[in-house]
């Protein structure tokens, strides 16, 4: 999904919106394919119990949804009639998920190595 949106946003939209907005977007695409391969190495990697992953898993998934595409909203907001600048508040608790995630695979593994 975030090679298309990506690929959206480099020639569809650079045609419609500013500079900044495109950069903007590809922002969130950013975002999304790092995280993306995040979830696919946690996924097959055998170093976490199917819980911890779980927890990781959803902090990450949720946070790439309000984040990212609370960008790409933000980015496309001149083409829109709603105002999403109303909504750009999801962007940081979108961002937090994303940190907790981090946080708690890094916590799993730390604990993990301290108790074996």
């Amino acid at each position: 999904m975030a090679i298309v949106l990506g690929a959206f946003g480099a020639h569809g939209l650079e045609k419609v919106l500013d500079a900044k907005s495109v950069d903007t977007f590809e922002v969130g695409v950013r975002y999304q394919m790092y995280h993306a391969l995040f979830l696919l190495f946690l996924g097959s990697w055998d170093g976490l119990l199917q819980t911890q992953k779980r927890i990781v898993f959803l902090a990450v998934v949720l946070g790439v949804l309000l984040f990212s595409f609370s960008i790409y909203l933000l980015a496309i907001n001149s083409l829109a009639a709603f105002d999403f600048k109303q909504i750009a508040f999801i962007t940081p608790i979108g961002g937090t998920f994303l940190i907790i995630g981090w946080f708690l695979f890094g916590y799993y593994i730390l604990i993990k190595k301290r108790y074996k």
